[in-house]
């Protein structure tokens, strides 16, 4: 039985926007909070490209989770992967740990993954970005690719080695294929003597009809007009049948691409199977309209790990500001429940969606739609409103400078191979 006197215990599993805003959200609430995640840094993922295609560091995009919440006295930060969760001893065990950790309140945000769609196997040739060992993974990559094209006598395979495909015409996937011409054509083209990296062939592949799907029409149609300025060959309605170490496979058709990278679809963290929870495809928890699990008002999920309607027929989207906003209502929703008050049901606030493409070049849509602007105002907005967002002053700073410094001198500064793994890989 529960101690009337203790103060309720609420465990957030995640440290990404949404179990970082959950946390925020209890500062002054009458609760302990204990944080558990993999890692002990946030990472601002929307800037990840620009750790894998060398404009950043991975310092610039991350702080560490005890340094964020270092002034919120109720808080407490643990490293440790979840195993299991009891929800009838209403228990986790960490794999570092056999002690069990008690909650009262638990919110998992826990994030997702790639979904390689059945083939787990093509995830070993070709990588997604979703942390920054990914990133540092996809940098390795290009960087080894005009490394091995550079001396490379065979005509075909150094087209080969300097053939990029990307798979995946969402937001990650239109600014890695718009920033690598980019990189290769201005920043590199100095750098080597026997190729010309202003060749490099970039093709970005979309299963749907058009990219960016979840923008409107016509800024998928500007985000395509635009990668064809920069010489990307984008291919929409077209499925990818298979992936190896030697290229990509499109049905009859076959690229010899030696980097793939990966940027199509997502999978809920594997500890929405831990839950006991109903599921969707995706593997995320169909919870109620207040975040809690259909059978447990003490368990509440939030971010890409949570299935919530949307509009007709769509879920809310996978984006920061979605995450962000769950993991409040979660929080919130938990002090109502301690205070003996009725939740409220999450409710979807779309503040809007951008994508930069490339030098001057992005799409936004803002206020759900109904304001629409692309080129240059969309990059400038883009680029300021992802200033705003990192976290710590430290970061913002270093982020405009390193921009700037990129935009006036066509530099990029972080092309370190470091990684011997990747070195030797054939």
């Amino acid at each position: 039985m529960d101690d009337p006197a203790r103060r309720p215990r609420v465990v957030i599993i995640g440290g990404g926007f949404a179990g970082l805003s959950a946390a925020r959200a209890l500062a002054r609430a009458p609760v302990d909070v204990l944080i558990i995640d993999r890692t002990n840094h946030h990472v601002f993922q929307p800037l990840l490209y620009q750790v894998a295609t060398t404009a950043l560091a991975p310092s610039d995009i991350s702080a560490p989770i005890r340094w964020i919440l270092r002034r919120q006295k109720n808080v407490a930060t643990r490293l440790g992967s979840v195993q299991a969760i009891d929800r009838t001893t209403r228990t986790l065990r960490l794999a570092e740990d056999d002690a069990p950790v008690p909650y009262d309140y638990l919110v998992v945000a826990s994030g997702a993954r790639h979904a390689y769609f059945g083939h787990p196997e093509w995830e070993a040739v070709a990588p997604g970005l979703k942390s920054l060992e990914d990133a540092r993974r996809i940098r390795r990559r290009i960087l080894l690719a005009l490394e091995r094209a550079e001396w490379e006598a065979d005509a075909a395979e150094r087209d080969a080695q300097m053939t990029f495909v990307i798979v995946g015409g969402g937001p990650t996937g239109v600014e890695l294929a718009g920033v690598l011409p980019e990189m290769c054509r201005g920043a590199f083209r100095p750098d080597f003597r026997r190729i010309d990296t202003s060749k490099v062939r970039v093709v970005l592949v979309e299963g749907g009809p058009r990219l960016l799907p979840s923008f409107p029409p016509s800024l998928s149609a500007r985000a395509a007009h635009d990668l064809a300025r920069l010489r990307v060959e984008v291919r929409t309605s077209t499925f990818v049948t298979d992936v190896d170490a030697d290229g990509v496979s499109m049905g009859a058709e076959r690229i010899a691409a030696r980097s793939v990278f990966w940027a199509a679809g997502n999978a809920a963290s594997a500890l929405s199977r831990l839950l006991g929870a109903p599921l969707d495809a995706a593997g995320r928890v169909l919870a109620r309209s207040d975040l809690s699990l259909p059978d447990d008002d003490r368990v509440f999920v939030a971010g890409d790990i949570a299935a919530m309607p949307w509009t007709e027929g769509t879920f809310v989207p996978g984006v920061a500001p979605a995450a962000t906003q769950m993991g409040q209502r979660a929080a919130r929703n938990i002090r109502a429940r301690i205070a003996g008050e009725p939740t409220t049901p999450f409710r979807y606030v779309n503040t809007g969606e951008l994508a930069t493409i490339g030098r001057h070049m992005a799409v936004a849509s803002l206020a759900g739609g109904r304001i629409r602007i692309a080129g240059y105002v969309a990059w400038v907005f883009w680029l300021f409103l992802h200033i705003m967002y990192l976290v710590g002053f430290r970061n913002r700073v270093s982020v405009l400078l390193q921009w700037a410094y990129n935009y006036i001198f066509y530099e990029r500064g972080v092309r370190l191979i470091s990684e011997a793994e990747d070195a030797v890989r054939g």
